[in-house]
């Protein structure tokens, strides 16, 4: 039995297959970072992409929500350890 979760990632309804893959991406960057840790750069580069499929806050925290209930991982939190961070973004605990 391997190790990777396997989530069923929030969506938005109207969203196009490149804004599925977009935001689909940053949700495995996240979980990336809290698993193993992922580049700095890479989870950087993935949240922009995110956010502009997803630019509204309120959209962004009505997923960081859902996806949080689905994972036990956070955006946000995933975010505020990015910018804290030099190299690679990993969350412990």
């Amino acid at each position: 039995m391997s190790g990777d979760k396997q989530f069923n990632y929030p969506m938005l309804d109207g969203w196009t297959t490149a804004d599925i893959i977009a935001v689909s991406t940053l949700y495995s960057a996240v979980a990336q970072a809290n698993e193993q840790g992922i580049k700095k750069t890479d989870l950087i580069a993935a949240y922009q992409a995110f956010k502009l499929v997803v630019p509204s806050k309120g959209e962004e925290k009505q997923l960081d929500r859902e996806f949080g209930s689905e994972s036990g991982y956070s955006i946000y939190r995933t975010m505020q350890a990015a910018k804290q961070a030099k190299n690679i973004v990993r969350l412990e605990g």
